[in-house]
């Protein structure tokens, strides 16, 4: 007889769901952590065991499995178990909420990068007017030294 893969969930069964700024709350904290954002970039490659996660860390196998709850319980992580054999996957779907949640704050950033090339433009502009040639021949005096203007 073949043990059937327990699927272990971020919630427990008849609880309610998390709240969407809580579910938001959880990503951002768990992608805080450098450790659990490397542990997703190698599940981002393939399915792992947990004791393969752990052979990418100078840390403890106790120490990887406690990060690994932290992205199960955000649900960045499916973690399923056959008897003492753990698997983890990356499930992607939360790093996408929390980018529509980002994205919402782009068209102000798009505004703020507008308006910083509209006054790179006048400055560069304002340059090359000092630089012009054209001012020059027309008899521009602002640049004659001191020596020159008492001649």
């Amino acid at each position: 007889m073949t043990a059937k893969p327990a699927r272990l969930h971020a919630v427990a069964p008849g609880a309610p769901a998390p709240s969407e700024d809580d579910a938001l709350d959880a990503v951002f904290a768990a992608l805080a952590d450098p450790v659990r954002r490397s542990i997703l970039a190698h599940l981002a490659q393939r399915e792992l065991l947990v004791s393969e996660v752990a052979r990418h860390f100078d840390i403890s196998l106790q120490a990887i499995s406690k990060h690994i709850q932290v992205l199960v319980r955000a649900g960045l992580v499916a973690q399923e178990r056959t008897g003492r054999i753990s698997r983890c996957r990356l499930d992607a779907g939360p790093i996408f909420d929390a980018a529509v949640w980002l994205n919402r704050y782009s068209k102000y950033w798009q505004a703020q990068f507008d308006t910083l090339a509209l006054w790179l433009e006048d400055i560069e502009r304002r340059k090359a007017a000092r630089r012009s040639p054209a001012r020059r021949k027309r008899g521009d005096t602002r640049r004659v030294g001191k020596r020159n203007r008492a001649e």
